[in-house]
């Protein structure tokens, strides 16, 4: 099982950003997914999460700006960013519970967003 994401890159300030994260292999179900971030000398931060029921759940410093979702039939999640701000720049990583031939906590590779003008 691979968890591959996408879609980041250089924003302005205001600007959004989709990011996608996608699981393949051999997948029976996936549980909760979710988006951390992580900038340079800063701890990892939990941005969004998604139940395999579509129940959110997000960070404050994201509430209202980011939305996370999930298509199931595609075994994808997606993080849509709106109104970025500089302090929303930094490797957005992917994660997610998968039931393959065992029950395990999957990593994706990031992908960098970095918001500048």
């Amino acid at each position: 099982v691979q968890l591959q994401a996408s879609g980041g890159g250089l924003v302005q300030p205001g600007g959004s950003l989709t990011l996608a994260c996608v699981a393949s292999g051999t997948i029976f179900s996936i549980n909760t997914m979710r988006w951390y971030r992580q900038a340079p000398g800063k701890q990892r931060e939990l941005v969004a999460v998604i139940s395999s029921g579509g129940a959110t759940n997000y960070a404050n410093s994201v509430k209202d700006r980011f939305t996370i979702s999930r298509d199931n039939a595609k075994n994808t999640m997606y993080l849509h960013m709106n109104s970025l701000k500089p302090e929303d720049s930094a490797v957005y990583l992917c994660n997610a519970e998968i039931r393959t031939h065992y029950t395990g906590n999957f990593w994706g590779q990031g992908t960098q967003v970095t918001v500048s003008s």
